[in-house]
Formats: C-alpha cells, structure tokens, sequence
C-alpha cells in the first residue's frame, strides 16, 4: 500500500478519500501535497507508479492493463470503506478512467466523481495520433522537446543531467503505457453513473471533450482556467480547484 500510495497527510476521519493520478513523467510530488489545501472532510493521495522516486529500481509497467491491476489489487478493499473521488491530470486522467472503469466492472464501485484534466476523452479520434508515435525510434532530445513544450519542467532541473535522463526515460515508458489504452463505448453501454468535471489550461491545445457526456448518467461539466498544459501548477489554479473539487464532493451528500 505505502509503495503505491502517498499520503503525506493522512485523515482517517475523512469523510471522502480524493486518489490523484499525475501526468507522464510525473511523480507524487505535487498532487500529494494537495492534501494541505483541503479541509480535514476530505484525505488526500497521490499513485506513484514503478520506476520512480521509492519504486526507482522497480521495471516500469509495460501496459495500462498491468497498472490498472496493480492499482485496483491494493486499492479495492480501501475504496470499500469509504466515498472516494478521482483527479488525474494528462496521462494520470487516462489511468483514472482506466482504474474507475475497473473498479465498476469487478467490484460494481465507482467514484462520487471524476475529475479529469488536459485529457481528451476516451473515446476520442484525437488519441490516435498519440497511439502511433514511434517510441522506439525516438531519440531523447525529441522527447525532451515534447517535454519542454508542454512545460511543467523547472529549466534548472534539466540543467542536471541525471535528472534529465531519468526524466526522458521515464516520459518514454508512460508514454508507451498510454499507447496500450484503448476503450470503446457500445452504444447501449454507459459505463458510470457519477459526476464527471473537465479542467484545462486556457493555453494548452484543444482536447477532445464531446464525448465525456456521453461515458455517464451524471452531469459533465467543463472548466478552462488561465494558463497552459501545466495550468494546476499556478497557485491561483491551485485554490479554485481545491475549492472546486471540495464544493463537488461535499454536493454529492456524503
């Protein structure tokens, strides 16, 4: 459990638990730490996946299928006890679909919502070209250009050349996970029944969210605040999600 989820600010009282998912590349660092905004109703952790921070020697997962398992095999037990919400931003928004999708097939749980962020939907064309990115073939300072572009990164960690390689190598193998995803909706099937809110940075390209509406029997709401792929990362950002996030969860009548 302590491998896979940080909780630096545990609240076993909590009405509500709030699991983060971080972005390609990413690790626990800065959505656990959002356990300090929230109000004591609500515990907050992040997922940290192999082949980084702690989990540094662990092989990295070579599918979402692998993740997803992993995940649901230490989690599900816990997200019986309890309401539980998710965030994932990018990548981490994929994963917490994936998991929550899993969740409600095996265990018929799923959140009381879903917060998604910098992701186009599941089902969207716009994952295609992501999905035929020849990772193989790539060299590092292609993706540590994609890197850069989207932001995130202080320029003076990638002054230090460890940490740069560790970081490609890592984008790398997140990246080849995502391009295992793959879900398709039928046409009778809507696989939740929970709220669903999308965030994006106002700067960040254009996602694909036509279809969010369409995967819940909930309402789906859409937020863009100022700033890039990296908007959560901007302290302003930071408050009106937390505040937002909390208003959704305490709404859901816990």
């Amino acid at each position: 459990m302590e491998k896979l989820i940080v909780c630096p600010y545990k609240r076993p009282n909590a009405l509500c638990r709030l699991i983060c998912f971080p972005w390609a590349g990413g690790g626990t660092s800065q959505l656990a730490q959002w356990g300090k905004l929230f109000s004591s109703s609500i515990e907050v952790s992040s997922v940290r996946l192999p082949g980084r921070e702690s989990r540094l020697k662990e092989p990295f997962a070579k599918d979402m299928t692998t993740i997803v398992n992993e995940i649901t095999s230490v989690l599900g037990k816990e997200l019986q006890e309890k309401p539980f919400a998710f965030f994932g931003h990018s990548f981490g928004s994929y994963i917490s679909f994936a998991v929550a999708l899993h969740l409600k097939e095996k265990y018929d749980l799923e959140p009381i919502h879903l917060f998604v962020s910098g992701a186009h939907a599941p089902t969207s064309e716009a994952l295609v070209p992501i999905k035929s990115i020849p990772i193989c073939d790539a060299d590092d300072e292609d993706i540590l250009t994609y890197i850069q572009i989207l932001g995130g990164t202080p320029s003076e960690v990638l002054q230090n050349q460890d940490i740069k390689k560790q970081l490609i190598l890592t984008f790398r193998e997140d990246l080849r996970v995502l391009q295992t995803f793959s879900f398709e909706k039928t046409e009778r099937n809507i696989p939740f029944s929970c709220d669903i809110t999308c965030f994006n940075g106002s700067e960040d390209k254009a996602h694909d969210l036509e279809a969010w509406p369409d995967l819940t029997s909930g309402d789906t709401s859409f937020y863009k605040l100022p700033g890039g792929h990296f908007y959560l990362l901007e302290p302003s950002n930071e408050i009106f999600l937390t505040k937002h996030i909390t208003r959704c969860i305490e709404n859901a009548g816990l």
